[in-house]
């Protein structure tokens, strides 16, 4: 079930979120997961649109959107590969004909599900902050 973020979903929110990074940004250092772990309920959720995807009555994935922009989909690493994914994409694509997110290019798992879901290649750019090399994709149905 997608529903609406709640602030009391904040802890699982943070455990969907560590759990995937680490393995899709297996590249970055500790300091940037701490940094992240701060900056999210303080810089991005009061900044963007979020849903959860609820299954058991457990947040197994999140969906973050501002504008057009993806800021943020993680699926927690055992629920992986059942379509949560897609379904959170999907919702938000309702809404947004036109969609946008920033990959890291060391993330395998990230560019496969956003190139299967159809997203096409725009540029790529040096991120300063960690010095790795993202890509920028766009969607458009």
């Amino acid at each position: 079930m997608i529903r609406t973020y709640r602030d009391t979903d904040l802890p699982a929110l943070l455990e969907v979120w560590y759990a995937a990074s680490r393995i899709a940004h297996s590249f970055q250092e500790q300091r940037f997961f701490d940094e992240e772990r701060l900056a999210i309920p303080r810089d991005y959720l009061p900044n963007v649109d979020t849903w959860v995807h609820e299954q058991d009555g457990e947040v197994v994935g999140f969906i973050c959107v501002f504008d057009n922009e993806v800021g943020g989909l993680f699926v927690h690493p055992r629920a992986q590969g059942l379509g949560i994914g897609r379904a959170l994409m999907d919702w938000v694509r309702r809404d947004h004909p036109v969609l946008e997110v920033e990959v890291y290019e060391e993330n395998a798992i990230g560019r496969r599900f956003y190139a299967a879901y159809g997203f096409k290649p725009m540029h790529a750019h040096l991120y300063d902050e960690t010095g790795h090399p993202l890509l920028r994709l766009r969607y458009k149905h």
